[in-house]
């Protein structure tokens, strides 16, 4: 059975030796709704109309309803996650928010993700991942990176 770039014998936890620069780790397209904004509003404490009424989030000039911005970060760092198979190996993770992901009454928002090794440092025995995420086409994370330790 072949195995993916930067993952150990096919058993989906990848070895540092096995991961180079340019390795592409996944993508994943994750769809959310206004159900899904109401339970991290919940959740999370942020009650902020705009991330629950169409008429607020027009108010202040925002095409309509947006995701929260630390849900859309969480969910882009999913795919690292599944990557390297243990939330805990990630010791760093951060990004600057560069758009909007309006989720629409009827039909949701796909937010498109994508990561790839951007950097290896075999002394401190971590890679360096860059996620994309867009919706819509447009990016709505900007130098989204995530430091993973990772086996030898």
């Amino acid at each position: 059975m072949a195995s993916e770039p930067g993952v150990s014998g096919g058993l989906g936890v990848p070895k540092l030796s096995e991961v180079s620069v340019g390795d592409q780790i996944g993508s994943t397209t994750i769809h959310l709704t206004r159900a899904d904004l109401v339970r991290y509003a919940d959740a999370s404490g942020d009650q902020n109309p705009i991330h629950q009424s169409d008429e607020v989030a027009r108010s202040v000039g925002l095409p309509g309803v947006i995701a929260h911005g630390m849900l859309t970060m969480g969910a882009a760092v999913r795919v690292v996650v599944d990557w390297c198979g243990d939330p805990g190996a990630i010791v760093d993770y951060g990004t600057r928010f560069t758009g909007q992901v309006p989720v629409d009454a009827e039909t949701g928002a796909d937010l498109e993700v994508s990561a790839v090794v951007g950097a290896v440092d075999a002394e401190a025995g971590t890679v360096r991942v860059d996620v994309s995420a867009t919706c819509g086409g447009s990016r709505v994370l900007g130098r989204a990176r995530a430091v993973v330790r990772l086996p030898a």
